[in-house]
């Protein structure tokens, strides 16, 4: 008994580095990331293929995918919430899912995205950009 208890402890610790929690903040890249101009032609990408599905080309909210959801996808040219979240919240989204802020877990997480701060930084810029 022992044995399988050492053997989970260690299996879950493996898992915790890999895998860094959700909610942790410490996991979130960093404002500060660089981005460079193939990272933000990918960010630019992603933007255009996944999250303008639902929050539209333009980022209104409004994207092909939206009419059947509820809560609607976020309003990024919403000045009030664009002034109410700071870098963090938008990267742990785009990073994590809604689920990770205590939204709507029909905002999917984008795990692909964990190993690239200047993409992830790439797209929160894109995003701050459409509340101006």
């Amino acid at each position: 008994m022992r044995r399988v208890l050492v053997s989970f402890a260690i299996l879950l610790c493996a898992c915790r580095e890999r895998f860094p929690q959700e909610k942790d903040d410490a996991a979130v890249v960093p404002t500060i990331a660089p981005i460079g101009p193939e990272a933000r032609k990918e960010a630019n990408d992603i933007f255009a293929a996944r999250c303008g599905t639902c929050h539209g080309q333009t980022g209104e909210g409004n994207g092909p995918a939206s009419s059947g959801l509820n809560p609607k996808p976020r309003n990024f040219h919403d000045k009030a919430w664009q002034a109410s979240v700071g870098d963090e919240h938008i990267q742990k989204i785009i990073q994590y899912g809604g689920a990770a802020v205590g939204k709507s877990p029909a905002m999917p997480a984008n795990p692909d995205l964990l190993g690239k701060p200047e993409v992830v930084a790439g797209l929160r810029d894109h995003i701050r950009g459409l509340g101006k």
